[in-house]
């Protein structure tokens, strides 16, 4: 089956259940060691949503395609890095995902600020994430939205025959 050819995105949207098999199919077909500390999923594939990633911690971003149907284009999973209270004030991002071919059509930038007005909207005035120190183009998107490193954890992962680190990024929710 061929992939669907881009023809613009709808306004990003809450996850639902019935994502889920879509979604799935995204978050494998878009493996990769330049972003995924696990390994590769294989067959029989584990859920996409479970108790600890609810469809309520998804922003999902729906492309129009060439054929006039809808498909996921990407997804973004925001939640909070602990249970603590005195964190509460944080939302994380904790996953985001682009279809190869809706790359470069502004979705990830789409899905960052829905990410910020769902964070705002829980109540967060902050906004973090961890990136893989060699996934150059994810830290130049996000630098460019805002987000400075306020630490690294060297070598912290080895993917791919070599050790790399992680990247603490954060910024304001303000807009």
């Amino acid at each position: 089956m061929s992939e669907p050819h881009f023809r613009s995105l709808r306004p990003v949207r809450p996850a639902l259940p019935g994502d889920e098999t879509a979604l799935g199919e995204l978050d494998r077909a878009t493996w990769s060691t330049l972003h995924a500390v696990q390994p590769r999923p294989q067959p029989p594939y584990a859920p996409f949503f479970d108790d600890r990633h609810p469809p309520r911690e998804f922003l999902v971003a729906d492309a129009v395609t060439g054929a006039g149907g809808v498909s996921p284009a990407g997804y973004i999973r925001l939640g909070r890095p602990t249970p603590l209270a005195c964190n509460a004030h944080v939302r994380q991002i904790q996953g985001l995902t682009v279809a190869g071919w809706a790359r470069r059509q502004g979705v990830a930038r789409a899905l960052l600020h829905a990410s910020y007005a769902e964070a705002r909207r829980q109540g967060a005035g902050r906004l973090t994430l961890r990136v893989l120190g060699h996934n150059t183009a994810a830290r130049e998107l996000y630098e460019a939205e805002g987000f400075t490193v306020e630490g690294v954890l060297p070598g912290e992962f080895f993917l791919g025959g070599r050790y790399v680190d992680d990247v603490l990024m954060g910024r304001s929710t303000a807009a």
